[in-house]
C-alpha cells in the first residue's frame, strides 16, 4: 500500500513538474499564460473527478482500499485549483483586488469559477480525520459539495472554452456517469435497508 501511495503522489505531482519544465523550455505555445491557466484548471477538474470516482470503483471492484485515495486526490484537486486562481490573479489581474471583483461581476464564467473555488475551502479545512470525527454525519453533508464543485467547474470550463468543446464534454460524460452510479447505489442501499427492517 505504501509503495502504491508513493506512485500515486508521484503521478499527482507529474503534471505540475511537466508544466514547470515546459515554462523553462518554452513549450507552452504562443500564449504561455493562457496555456498554463488552462492546464492547471483542467488538472484540478480531473483530480476532483478521480476523487469522486473512488467510491464507484470500490463498489465495482468490491475492494475498500480505493477509498484511501479519495482524500489525497481531493487535496491535489484543491491544490491545482489554487494554482489556477493564483495564475489568473497574478498574470491577468496583476494582484488587483478591485479588478478581480469587477471580473466576477462582469463575467459569468468567472463568477462560476470563483463559486467553485470558495466551495473548496470548507472541504480542505475539514479534510482531516479529526474534523471527520468531530463533525460526524455533518462531515458527509459538507463533502457532498464536491459534486457541486465539479458541476461548477465543468460549467466554467465550457463557458470559457468557446468553440472547442471536446475536452469539457468528456468531463460532462465522466461526471454524469459518477452521478448515475451514486444515485443507483443509493437506491440499492435503501432497498437493502428496507429488507433488513422487514
Amino acid at each position: 500500500m505504501m509503495k502504491t501511495k508513493v506512485i500515486a503522489h508521484f503521478l499527482a505531482w507529474f503534471p505540475l513538474g511537466w508544466l514547470v519544465y515546459a515554462i523553462f523550455t518554452r513549450q507552452l505555445g504562443g500564449d504561455p499564460q493562457e496555456k498554463l491557466l488552462h492546464e492547471l484548471g483542467g488538472w484540478s477538474l480531473i483530480f476532483f473527478l478521480l476523487s469522486l470516482s473512488m467510491t464507484p470503483i470500490k463498489l465495482l471492484t468490491k475492494k475498500a482500499q480505493w477509498i484511501k485515495y479519495r482524500r489525497m486526490l481531493g487535496l491535489y484537486a484543491a491544490f491545482y485549483l489554487f494554482l489556477h486562481v493564483v495564475v489568473y490573479f497574478s498574470f491577468y489581474l496583476l494582484f488587483d483586488f478591485a479588478e478581480l471583483f469587477s471580473e466576477i461581476v462582469k463575467r459569468p464564467y468567472i463568477t462560476v469559477g470563483m463559486l467553485a473555488f470558495l466551495a473548496v475551502i470548507p472541504l480542505v479545512l475539514t479534510s482531516t480525520k479529526k474534523a471527520q470525527k468531530s463533525l460526524g454525519k455533518n462531515w458527509k453533508k459538507i463533502h457532498q459539495l464536491a459534486y457541486w464543485i465539479v458541476a461548477l467547474g465543468i460549467v466554467h470550463f465550457i463557458w470559457q472554452s468557446k468553440s472547442d468543446l471536446n475536452e469539457p464534454l468528456l468531463y460532462v460524460l465522466w461526471g454524469t456517469v459518477l452521478v448515475f452510479v451514486r444515485f443507483k447505489y443509493k437506491k440499492i442501499q435503501k432497498k437493502v435497508d428496507r429488507n433488513k427492517v422487514n
